[in-house]
Parts: C-alpha cells; sequence; structure tokens
C-alpha cells in the first residue's frame, strides 16, 4: 500500500506538551509535574465533553479552562500575570528532538498537521518552532467546529488533500486519535514513546513505534 501523504497530529507527536514543566516549577517549585500532568489530561477531557455536548470552544479556551481547573484542583494560588505566561507556554511548546530529522527525511510525501488546536494556537505554535517549511497544510478542527476522533474531523483533511483515506498515513502520539483515523480509513502509526498499553478501541496500527525517525521505513 503506497503512502502519498503522511498527516501527523501536533500536540504529543510533535511537540512535547510536558516542556511547560520547567515553566511551572518556576512558578510552583515543587508542583511543576503535577500541574502540567493535570492541565494536559483536563485539556483532552474537555475537548471530548465538549464535542459529545455539542457546545464548542476553541482550543484556546479550553486550554485556559482546563489551567484554571488545575490549579483549583492543586490548590495552586496563581497571579493574572502568571497565569498568562502558562498560556503563552503552549505557543513555544519543545518540538521533540527526532521531529525535525524525522520530516526532512520525508520529503517526498506531502505532509501536513491536523490537530484540535485553533488556528491562534497552532500556527504561531509551528512557526516559533521553526518548522513551518515542512507542511503543505497546517489544519485544525476550528473549520468544523468540533474534536477529534470525530469523523468528520479525518475526512475534512481527506479532502483537503484531495486522496483516498486509504492513500493517508497518520501519526499520533495519542492512542485514541490513532484508533480514530485507523477507523476512518487512515493507515495510523502509532508513536509509543513511554511504552503504553493501547486502549481495547477494536483498532490495531500498521506499526507501533519509539519515535518519529522510525517512520520512514514503513513509508
Amino acid at each position: 500500500m503506497t503512502i502519498k501523504a503522511l498527516v501527523f497530529d501536533a500536540y504529543g507527536t510533535l511537540f512535547d506538551v510536558h516542556s511547560v514543566i520547567a515553566l511551572a516549577e518556576r512558578i510552583f517549585p515543587g508542583r511543576g509535574h503535577a500541574l502540567s500532568q493535570l492541565w494536559r489530561a483536563k485539556q483532552l477531557e474537555y475537548t471530548w465533553l465538549r464535542s459529545l455536548m455539542q457546545r464548542y470552544e476553541n482550543f484556546e479556551t479550553v486550554t485556559r479552562d482546563a489551567l484554571v481547573h488545575s490549579c483549583e484542583a492543586l490548590a495552586l494560588k496563581i497571579t493574572s500575570a502568571e497565569f498568562q505566561k502558562l498560556t503563552d507556554a503552549y505557543l513555544h511548546l519543545t518540538p521533540h528532538p527526532e521531529a525535525r530529522e524525522a520530516l526532512q527525511s520525508l520529503s517526498a510525501h506531502k505532509r501536513a498537521i491536523l490537530s484540535n488546536g485553533c488556528p491562534t494556537m497552532l500556527n504561531p505554535l509551528v512557526q516559533n518552532a521553526g518548522l513551518s517549511e515542512f507542511f503543505d497544510h497546517v489544519l485544525s478542527v476550528d473549520e468544523l467546529k468540533i474534536y477529534k476522533p470525530d469523523p468528520r474531523v479525518y475526512r475534512m483533511t481527506a479532502d483537503t488533500l484531495g486522496l483516498a483515506p486509504a492513500d493517508i498515513g497518520f501519526v499520533s502520539s495519542n492512542f485514541w486519535d490513532v484508533s480514530g483515523a485507523g477507523h476512518f480509513g487512515f493507515r495510523s502509526f502509532w508513536i509509543n514513546r513511554s511504552g503504553a498499553i493501547p486502549d481495547p478501541l477494536g483498532y490495531r496500527p500498521a506499526a507501533v513505534l519509539a519515535a518519529l525517525t522510525e517512520l520512514p521505513a514503513h513509508c
């Protein structure tokens, strides 16, 4: 099966969402790791809940709401300036170390990002990381006002690329995202850096990889 395009998730796959820990630790010594973990968990939870409730708010709002809840849950008193610094950190997340090398090695393919992030967060993030040159498209669910893994999001991507789902390789570190894309018809690759156990969602990835640099061997 020939893959004509590769579509990458952004948060967690290309960019390390927990690179905010260093800043969180400076603001809340000894609590930075806990804050980052809960913030990310609530961020994801709110996207799914809002999709189910059909009450969409963009990813910037979801991210801020998740941070408010996390600080309250952990009894962390945060100033407005500190809050802004933490949310701004999402515009400067650190790419995973192998991301640039992997993207360079896949130049024979069309490459795109498909993210839950809204354009006001996603576009600056890609630009600030110096990765814009590697992508033909940076796609956001904000166009549809529904979050992954809704099948309509993956359909939008196939339509934008002008390709059949079977011609598209989808790459994510999130197993729920890999499963959603795979059930839709993409050939999905799970970047499992931490050795996590897959969720029983009725889908097996085309390959399970420890790093993005393993991807070219499967394309």
